[in-house]
């Protein structure tokens, strides 16, 4: 554990904070928090989850564009929290497991990847979760419920311990994003 770890930890946290509020400071965090651990994953071997902070990055953007209403808004208002459209579901899981095989036969490949399996099927979910994020979906928080226990024993067995650490808080914030995010979708329907 170092202490360039250590603040991407601490960035870390402020950002699972602000994204349970859906405050205007999530987006700015995102991006910093992507940042590092660019670093942070390519120098553990984590290959392909250092490659989606960089799709983080550029998503982070794309979601702070939607968010504040820029892009996809006709009236330009901020978009409310709303629910993942039924329609979108199969595509979502199609993704998912697509992703997956193709990231996992990739770092295969890489001698240096470390768990290509883990890495490729987290890496996944996280591509489809920051779409559904940057839409303002409340499930988005149960893909990276699934997501966060991946990476806890990625980042331990890589001997990254603060962000493991981070990462059992991120869990925690997955289960209450859940309940407070889906409370902001009814009353965003109705």
């Amino acid at each position: 554990m170092n202490l360039f770890e250590v603040i991407g930890a601490a960035i870390g946290l402020a950002y699972i904070v602000s994204e349970y509020r859906a405050d205007r400071w999530f987006w700015p965090l995102s991006l910093l928090m992507s940042l590092f651990y660019i670093v942070i994953d390519f120098t553990s071997g984590l290959y392909a989850n250092g490659s989606i902070c960089c799709y983080n990055f550029i998503m982070s953007v794309y979601g702070l564009l939607v968010w504040r209403g820029i892009v996809q808004s006709k009236d330009k208002t901020e978009r409310p929290i709303t629910s993942c459209p039924a329609r979108y579901w199969p595509w979502i899981v199609g993704a998912v497991a697509l992703l997956s095989v193709v990231m996992q036969r990739v770092l295969g490949m890489m001698d240096e990847s470390q768990y290509p399996w883990l890495d490729g099927f987290s890496s996944a979910l996280s591509i489809v979760a920051m779409w559904m994020l940057s839409q303002k979906y409340w499930q988005q928080w149960i893909l990276w419920l699934i997501v966060e226990p991946i990476m806890i024993a990625l980042f331990w067995m890589t001997g990254n311990y603060a962000s493991a650490v981070l990462y059992i808080v991120f869990e925690v914030f997955c289960v209450l994003g859940i309940i407070r995010w889906k409370k902001e979708s009814v009353k965003s329907s109705t």
